[in-house]
């Protein structure tokens, strides 16, 4: 049996996580945000070098740091530029328990011009992910008056 090709098996971007503790941060996605484990490879010496997990319907890849790579985790750097945005069923509940799970309250969840029910958080490995529900089904238009009245306000 002859392995998919990896084009043919993953979205064309998915986002590449460094992190210092790699097996925590796999536990804590999966009791924070549900998710599931694909893979993972390991270094002899028990390092995990490269790993997939699954939140919902799509695929989050992760690694130890290895600054030697340049792969450094938000700690090194003091923080990161870049936000997952993690789209759930009950943003509420999501956010509770990732904070029973660890990970720090950034924004609290509110509902939010764009439609969506919202928070943010920031996990123990640096990562920020905003977290949401959709409530209601805005065309841009609409996003965009209400964006401009939040301005005015």
């Amino acid at each position: 049996m002859s392995a998919q090709p990896l084009t043919q098996s993953l979205p064309s971007v998915i986002p590449y996580l460094m992190v210092n503790g790699a097996d925590a941060a796999i536990a804590f996605y999966k009791k924070a945000f549900g998710a599931t484990e694909v893979m993972r490879l390991t270094e002899p010496s028990g390092k995990i070098a490269h790993a997939q997990v699954k939140i919902g319907d799509a695929p989050v890849m992760l690694a130890e740091e290895t600054k030697e790579w340049g792969n450094h985790s938000p700690q090194t750097l003091g923080g990161t530029p870049v936000i997952i945005d993690l789209c759930v069923d009950d943003v509420d509940a999501v956010v509770e328990r990732a904070v029973a799970a660890g990970a720090k309250l950034v924004f609290p969840v509110a509902d939010q011009f764009y439609g969506y029910r919202s928070g943010r958080i920031s996990d123990p490995f640096g990562h920020v992910w905003i977290v949401s529900t959709q409530k209601e089904n805005l065309t841009t238009d609409e996003m965009q008056r209400r964006f401009d009245a939040m301005m005015k306000s």
